[in-house]
């Protein structure tokens, strides 16, 4: 059964029926919040419809917890790892839809054994020229799921007000003894673009 985490708590990542835990897709899931109505003319005629939100999902590979290269951003840009251990599986424009917005593939086996960390993040693409932030994104959410089985491990959706917050760091996979673990983060920065979100993390 998957596990519902609350901001800045740790799971083992495991088989629920026991065994190694091989492979994980992590999904990335938001949903672009409804326009407000704001003054006369618009409950006359009606509000009008914001620009679209496009949020990209990256992924960090990082070495002893820091990322050291930018081959190992994986994103729309660059979307399989050297390794083959990490790939992107595609850029959503819009956010529109049910279930995953994008997802990332990770070998966990395959992922040799300097890579300690990947870091999972989202960024909103244009916000300062289309004054977009995660105040105006809803049902925001990152859960990881057994590749093998297709089922789902655990979830963590995020509640926080993000008013202003134009990039998030949803999540991360570590190693810890041996063991693969998922640390739900949830924290909002003012990143503009992917570099900059990446300097954080070098």
């Amino acid at each position: 059964m998957s596990v519902n985490l609350q901001k800045g708590q740790k799971v083992e990542l495991r088989k629920s029926a026991g065994g190694t835990l091989r492979r994980v897709i992590v999904g990335l899931g938001w949903d672009e919040a409804p326009a407000q109505k704001t003054g006369l003319f618009s409950s006359l005629f009606g509000s009008q419809k914001q620009n679209a939100i496009d949020c990209d999902a990256s992924a960090f590979v990082c070495v002893n917890g820091k990322l050291n290269s930018n081959k190992d951003i994986i994103y729309f840009g660059h979307l399989i790892h050297e390794t083959h251990a990490v790939e992107h599986m595609g850029d959503n424009l819009t956010g529109a839809g049910e279930g995953d917005d994008e997802q990332i593939a990770v070998n966990l086996e395959a992922l040799p054994a300097q890579y300690d960390k990947i870091v999972f993040v989202v960024n909103i693409y244009q916000a300062q020229e289309r004054g977009q932030n995660f105040g105006m994104i809803r049902n925001a959410f990152i859960r990881i799921i057994d590749a093998d089985t297709n089922q789902e491990l655990c979830r963590y959706s995020l509640s926080d007000d993000y008013q202003g917050m134009t990039a998030m760091v949803f999540g991360e996979i570590y190693r810890h003894n041996g063991e693969w673990k998922f640390n739900a983060i949830g924290q909002g920065t003012s990143d503009l673009d992917i570099k900059s979100l990446a300097r954080r993390f070098s």
